[in-house]
This record gives structure tokens, C-alpha cells and sequence, in this order.
């Protein structure tokens, strides 16, 4: 570009203006060196010589376009006043005549009010301008320019006069404030940039750790094939699989209950029947999210664990292990699904299979687990509102704050919600209704209140869960049963090693016969103390100790049915975490008072898990 064109360029006020406007993110990049600054001082002042006809704009135009620059009409408000001094015309050229020398002195003129009032007219926010408001049209631009870069300041009565038209003058001040202003931030903003020297640090650096840097990048290159090759072989992009494997040992010693209901003995001998066995339990767990906050799980399970309640074994339920049961074929376990509501406060869950009360109600216990907690089936948790007819059904749980959870679900047993025939389906078939409060007082207790109600169609009556004496599992036999049950856990982190809980749990159940018959009524209570040692030889490890009584029938309507005397159970377990995927599980639980009646004798069962995670 010549001298000439330059120069017209930079004293065209609508051009220049809209050209500041456009680069000013670019000007930060720029750096400015003294030579470059000394040419353009040499522009503005050359640029009094073009003629009068060129350079005055025509009054009669319009200012509208001008307006669209809007600028400081007095300098004195940005820079040092030295800064300001350098661009006087008296100082710059000192042989300038006639109308030149009228238009040098107005521009001295003019940067001496600016500098005498520079006080009260400098603003740093664009509310300080009376006249100028969000809706006009260029109040972006204007706000940009006094609070982002400093370079505009108001008149003295604190307007901007943003519509009036732009004299020659205040735009060759307002430009040379704005220049200044960003000299200040290349300056600022280059400080702390590399120099020559630093850069040869580095060369040498990178010279004496060449063989180093080399052996990096070939690791970096292998992992990156690897990477590649896991992508290509992955087994999906949204599914991750998961797997547990446990392998059971164990016995029971004493002799089985020979009375288990009214007027037994129900067993011709009570001598101990079992054996040493070996069972197993095989999981694969197909977790799949399409939103990374969902989760869709797929589980298939083959298991081959006595049930030791059997008549022929040990003869109570009392005797239950954690997981039993199977015939060694693969079945398909679990499979529900569950995503986020309310910003992530709730979750829903939706159930085709296995969808449980324990899933939907949060298990306060540290012995939950199957795998790798309690070994007995009462261990785990309270059996009466934590189990009942379930696997199939939709369930709430919702975080009211950071310290109290709602838990709301309704569970139609598996088995009868796929019948459509009468007394079975969602509705009319064994169900579950439950609510679970859970309260957080502090980050080391934990408090629940739990309620279900459950009905269980005839010949699918288990209102204990399956645990306890046969009497408080089916207290009317197999007519079919409602059941309102209530439920408070609790636990309590003492230190990082210890932690104290337990559960209460009562049951009442109602008969309700098909024919005619008594209204019958019975009250179930269950209750246990729990001992936990998280890491207690090393990480991973768990020890523990629970105490309790199994669901006991304390009040029946058939006086006779009630049972006087209480069976306790005690269990000691320890979880040896041998690595992230093996653990060692032995575990002793004993049973006095089978059947909570002294005419059994105390029952010992022994178990010694194997569990490998992958």
C-alpha cells in the first residue's frame, strides 16, 4: 500500500472507525515497535496537509454512520498525560501557517480540556452514561470499548452525545487514546512471553534427553496401536460386562429340627443328615448405558447351592444361606431398567425380572451382599420389608436434599405378572407396596423407615421371606395372606475401622380365606445387631458379627400357635481381599432353639466362600 493510500486511509473517519472496530481482537497480537509508532505519528501529522475540500465532511450528510464509532471527545480521560503530549500538533510541527495553523491550534486546544477535566470525565462502566441505553443499537460496541479497553470517557455533564456529529478532531483523539490503550495491553500481555534465551535452554534440553524423548514416543506409539486394537475388538460400544464367580464349601453339624410345627415330632429321627458339599454360583452382568446416566442391566446366572431348610437336610429355614438353590442351567436373572429425572435427584426404575424390594429400598446393613457379605439369608437385612412378591413393577427413588431420600416402589411377583388368568397379572397376583425414608443426619449415620404393604395369592405365602420358623413364614398355611410391615434400620460409622448397626422389623398379617373361615391375625417381629470391620488387616477386608432373632410369631389369633421360646442366631464372617478380583470368605453362624422351640437342638453351619470379580 504507498504513503498516499495509507494516509487517506487513516484520515477517512468512517473507514478507520469501522476498520478499529473489526480488528481490535487482532491489535493484542501485534507487537508495536518504537519505529512503527514514530511512522504513524508521522501519518496524523502529514495528514493536515490534504486540502480542505478532502478532508472537511460535507454538514448536510447525515452523522448516523459516524455515530457507529463512538469515541472519547476529550483524550485527557485514558493514558498518562506524557502519552497524551506526544500527538500535540504544536509539538509535532512547528511550521505549519494559516488554516493549518488554526486547525493545530484547536486540536492543542481541545487536548488541553481534555486533560483539565480528565477527573470527571473518565467512566469505567457504560451505566455512567446517562444518555446511552441497552436498546440502542451500538450499546455492545460502546460497552466493549469503556469497560473492556478504557479508551472513551463523557462529557463533563456525563452524556456521550452518541447521534451528535464526529468533529475531525475528536476522532484523531479518540483513535490515539484507543492505540494507546492497546500499546498498554501488547505490553502487558508480552511480559511474560519466552526469550531468545529460554529457548536455548530448552534446545539444550531437548538435545541431552534426545535417546529419553525417543523412548517415550515409541511407548506413546504402542499405546496408541493398543488403544486402537481395544476399540476395534471391543465387546460394544455401550455395553460393559461385568462377572462374579463363587465357589461354596460347607457342612452343617448338630442335629436337624425334629420339631417344626404343633404337636410334631414331624421327622421320624433327628440325627444329623448332611454332608460336606460343593456348590457354585456363576453371574454375567451385561450393563449397558445410552446416556452415560442410565443403566440397562442384563443378567444371566447359573448356581448349584443346597437349600439346607429342606426336610431331608437340616429341616428349618433358619439354616438358609445368602443365595441358594439352581439346578446349574444359565437363566436370565435380573433385567430392569433405570434413569435419571429431575436433573439427577430421581431415579426410575422399570422391571421386567428380578426387579426387588432390596434394589428399590436401600439395605442399611454392611453384610447385604450375597457374594461378599452375610453368609446366611437372615443376615443380610430385614427380611420383612426388604423381601416379599417382587421382580416385576416401577419404582421412584428421590433425593429431597442432601440428607433425606424417598424411596417409592410397586412389585408384582415375576411369576404372576406375565399370567393374564385370573388371580394372577400385575394386580391381582402376590404384589408388593412399598416407602422407604432414609435419613443422612450426618456423613457417619444413617437412619430408614420402611413400609410395605404385600399380599401373597394362596399358595404363595412367604411373609417372612423365607427365613425364621416355618410358622412365621406361612402363619395361616397356604391361604392367602396380607401383610402390613414396618421396619427401622440403622448405621453408624464410629471410626474407619468399626461400625455399629441393626434392624427392627414387625409383621401383621391377616388371613384371607377363599371360603369360609376365621379372620385370623398374627404379629411376626424380627430384630438384629450388626458388627462391621471395614479394612480391618488391610484394605478391602471385612469383619463381622451379627446378632439377632430370626422372624418369631409373637402374637397369633389360635393361641397355641404362638411360639414361647426364642431361637438366637449368632454369625461371624471375615473377607479376606487377597486382590482386587479374589476373596477368601469363611464364615460360622449358629442357630440355638431351632424353630425357636428348646426341643431342638442347637444347629452349626459352616461356609467358606471363593468369590473372583471380573
Amino acid at each position: 500500500m504507498s504513503e498516499r493510500s495509507l494516509n487517506a486511509w487513516l484520515w477517512s473517519p468512517a473507514v478507520l472507525g469501522a476498520s478499529l472496530i473489526a480488528s481490535s481482537p487482532v491489535f493484542a497480537e501485534i507487537s508495536v515497535t518504537p519505529e512503527a509508532e514514530s511512522k504513524r505519528l508521522e501519518i496524523a501529522t502529514d495528514a493536515s496537509r490534504f486540502p480542505t475540500t478532502y478532508l472537511e465532511p460535507t454538514r448536510s450528510q447525515p452523522s448516523e454512520q459516524l455515530a457507529q464509532v463512538p469515541v472519547n471527545p476529550h483524550s485527557g480521560g485514558v493514558g498518562s498525560p506524557q502519552n497524551v503530549s506526544q500527538v500535540q500538533v504544536s509539538d509535532l510541527d512547528t511550521s505549519l501557517d494559516g488554516a493549518e495553523a488554526d486547525s493545530s491550534q484547536q486540536l492543542n486546544d481541545y487536548f488541553r480540556e481534555g486533560r483539565g477535566s480528565k477527573k470527571k470525565q473518565q467512566v469505567t462502566s457504560v451505566s455512567q452514561l446517562s444518555d446511552v441505553q441497552p436498546t440502542d443499537w451500538a450499546f455492545q460496541a460502546l460497552q466493549s470499548l469503556v469497560e473492556r479497553y478504557g479508551c472513551i470517557a463523557g462529557y463533563p455533564d456525563g452524556t456521550f452525545k452518541g447521534n451528535r456529529a464526529l468533529t475531525r478532531y475528536e476522532f484523531a483523539a479518540g483513535i490515539n487514546a484507543c492505540l494507546e490503550r492497546i500499546n498498554e495491553l501488547i505490553n502487558a500481555s508480552t511480559a511474560d512471553l519466552v526469550t531468545r534465551e529460554d529457548l536455548a535452554k530448552l534446545q539444550r534440553l531437548m538435545e541431552e534427553f534426545a535417546a529419553e524423548l525417543a523412548a517415550l514416543r515409541g511407548r506413546v506409539t504402542v499405546l496408541e496401536a493398543r488403544a486402537s486394537e481395544l476399540e476395534a475388538n471391543q465387546f460394544s460400544t455401550t455395553t460393559k460386562l461385568r462377572g462374579e464367580v463363587i465357589f461354596f464349601i460347607g457342612d452343617t453339624f448338630g442335629d436337624r429340627a425334629e420339631y417344626t410345627t404343633v404337636g410334631g415330632p414331624n421327622v421320624e429321627d433327628s440325627d444329623d443328615p448332611t454332608q460336606s458339599y460343593f456348590g457354585y454360583r456363576a453371574r454375567l452382568n451385561f450393563d449397558t448405558s445410552f446416556t452415560g446416566e442410565d443403566l440397562l442391566r442384563t443378567r444371566l446366572e447359573a448356581k448349584d447351592v443346597p437349600n439346607l431348610s429342606r426336610e431331608g437336610l437340616t429341616n428349618t429355614l433358619m439354616t438358609r444361606l445368602g443365595t441358594d438353590g439352581g439346578d446349574g442351567d444359565f437363566t436370565l436373572d435380573d433385567l430392569y431398567y433405570r434413569f435419571p429425572i429431575m436433573n439427577g435427584k430421581g431415579q426410575v426404575y422399570f422391571g421386567a425380572k428380578s426387579l426387588d424390594l432390596d434394589d428399590v429400598q436401600d439395605p442399611l446393613s454392611p453384610f447385604q451382599s450375597t457374594g461378599g457379605g452375610s453368609s446366611s439369608r437372615f443376615g443380610r437385612y430385614n427380611p420383612t420389608s426388604l423381601r416379599g412378591p417382587e421382580g416385576t413393577g416401577l419404582a421412584l427413588k428421590y433425593q429431597l436434599n442432601d440428607r433425606i431420600r424417598i424411596n417409592l416402589g410397586y412389585l408384582a411377583s415375576q411369576d404372576d405378572a406375565p399370567d393374564p388368568t385370573e388371580g394372577r397379572g400385575l394386580f391381582d397376583g402376590s404384589h408388593s407396596a412399598a416407602i422407604q425414608v432414609v435419613f443422612e443426619p450426618t456423613d457417619n449415620i444413617a437412619l430408614a423407615l420402611d413400609y410395605n404393604r404385600r399380599y401373597f395369592r394362596e399358595g404363595d405365602v412367604s411373609v417372612s421371606g423365607g427365613t425364621g420358623s416355618f410358622l412365621a413364614n406361612r402363619p395361616f398355611g397356604d391361604n392367602p395372606t396380607t401383610s402390613d410391615n414396618l421396619g427401622f434400620q440403622a448405621n453408624w460409622r464410629i471410626s474407619d475401622s468399626f461400625e455399629l448397626g441393626g434392624w427392627l422389623g414387625v409383621a401383621w398379617a391377616d388371613d384371607k380365606p377363599t371360603g369360609e373361615g376365621d379372620d385370623l391375625d398374627a404379629t411376626i417381629l424380627n430384630f438384629a445387631v450388626t458388627l462391621a470391620f471395614p479394612d480391618l488387616l488391610k484394605e478391602g477386608d471385612l469383619g463381622g458379627i451379627i446378632v439377632g432373632m430370626q422372624p418369631k410369631v409373637v402374637y397369633h389369633t389360635l393361641d397355641n400357635l404362638e411360639e414361647e421360646k426364642t431361637g438366637i442366631h449368632i454369625e461371624a464372617l471375615y473377607r479376606f481381599q487377597l486382590s482386587e478380583y479374589i476373596a477368601l470368605i469363611p464364615a460360622v453362624f449358629i442357630i440355638t432353639d431351632p424353630e425357636h422351640t428348646d426341643d431342638n437342638d442347637t444347629i452349626v453351619v459352616t461356609t467358606f466362600r471363593t468369590q473372583f470379580r471380573f
